[in-house]
């Protein structure tokens, strides 16, 4: 089967790492990656697994003839078994030219809430956009977590055309490393004694840094030891909003700015707990899998599906509330201290992770999905 993926964008982000990790786990079909802007992070990397990959360099958010006609000649140019969008403009723009052009689609949600301040007016448009599309583009609608479905089921998408496929993780890359906890705590300073608390998110409103930083500083003024460290794109010094706040709440000295780093696996191992402390956005919360699959217990806010990913390894917290959020890094660190109980912690973290989000089922469930949408759109015509 060809499958023909059709992307906003390739840049640093969840849906683009699953995409990623799809395509090159998947060797009983043959992919091709469109993306509607550039190549991003990702489109070296999958060239260089022997993925065909396309882009249409259309400006972020908004479309041009060239680049939809561009769409247009690879879909009649390639002419795959099916098309599988990823996120809601992808969604809209290459489920309606997969449509047109006679082949079935897939549609991919990643999202669990839409607020203004938070999603773009443009995003929450096209998300309603394909609401009302929902039953006449897609042949089927996979959303990554529960919490997904739900929310857009009542937003009015097409409730039987949907299917959860959760995330799936590679658990030959991410894995416990202590030669890297080693290395990278060493070159941070940061001593075994010093319980280290990390975040591995991009400076967003949803990932609500403020509301781990107001945490963090609440532990301060508990009397804890702790070191920190915050990874991702806008974790750097030259972020002035966010070094202001760190240095108003007294943290300048605890908390390490790394920005974009390619060893997460690494970071994740060398944290003896990671954090999300996200107000509103996510749907399957990758950070969490991944640092629980190198056996870092996790203390989260209650978004998306964070709480099944998790199970009972770790802590979950209402978001938008600094002191339940500190009262679950308190708690961590203290169990932390009890070093047996605490190894068998790390080993249900990634036990969790390899009983329900291996990367083997999830591209079974993808490669279920592909098929079923030929038949039901074969069924149709």
């Amino acid at each position: 089967m060809k499958v023909l993926h059709i992307i906003t964008g390739l840049s640093n982000g969840g849906a683009e790492a699953v995409l990623f990790r799809l395509v090159t786990h998947d060797a009983q079909n043959q992919h091709v990656v469109v993306s509607l802007t550039g190549e991003g992070k990702y489109g070296p990397l999958l060239r260089a697994m022997g993925v065909d990959v396309v882009t249409l360099d259309m400006p972020r958010r908004r479309l041009t003839w060239r680049g939809l006609r561009g769409l247009w000649l690879v879909l009649r140019r390639l002419r795959p078994d099916v098309v599988q969008t990823w996120m809601y403009h992808a969604d809209l723009v290459g489920g309606i030219a997969a449509r047109a052009a006679g082949i079935p689609v897939v549609w991919g949600i990643r999202n669990t809430t839409l607020e203004l301040g938070r999603s773009s007016r443009a995003t929450i448009w096209v998300a309603r956009a394909c609401a009302r599309l929902s039953r006449h583009v897609p042949a089927r609608i996979v959303a990554c977590a529960q919490a997904a479905r739900a929310v857009h089921a009542e937003l009015g998408y097409d409730a039987q055309r949907m299917v959860v496929i959760p995330n799936g993780y590679d658990l030959g890359h991410f894995v416990p490393d202590s030669a890297a906890r080693q290395r990278l705590r060493t070159d941070w300073g940061v001593a075994d004694d010093v319980a280290l608390i990390g975040m591995v998110a991009r400076f967003h409103p949803q990932k609500d840094h403020a509301n781990l930083i107001d945490a963090l500083a609440l532990l301060t003024q508990r009397g804890l030891r702790y070191a920190a460290v915050l990874v991702g794109t806008g974790m750097t010094p030259d972020n002035a909003e966010l070094t202001q706040r760190i240095s108003a709440a007294g943290l300048a000295e605890r908390v390490r700015l790394l920005g974009v780093r390619p060893d997460v696996p690494a970071i994740m191992s060398a944290l003896d707990v990671h954090v999300l402390s996200s107000a509103s956005g996510e749907a399957f919360p990758n950070v969490l899998a991944e640092a629980m699959a190198c056996g870092t217990p996790c203390v989260t806010t209650d978004v998306g599906d964070a709480a099944t990913i998790v199970g009972d390894t770790g802590w979950v917290v209402p978001p938008r509330n600094p002191e339940a959020l500190a009262d679950a890094l308190q708690a961590a660190l203290t169990a932390w201290r009890d070093h047996t109980a605490w190894r068998a912690r790390q080993r249900a973290c990634r036990e969790r992770i390899q009983e329900n989000f291996g990367i083997e089922a999830m591209v079974a469930r993808y490669r279920y999905v592909w098929q079923e949408a030929g038949i039901s759109l074969m069924i149709r015509l």
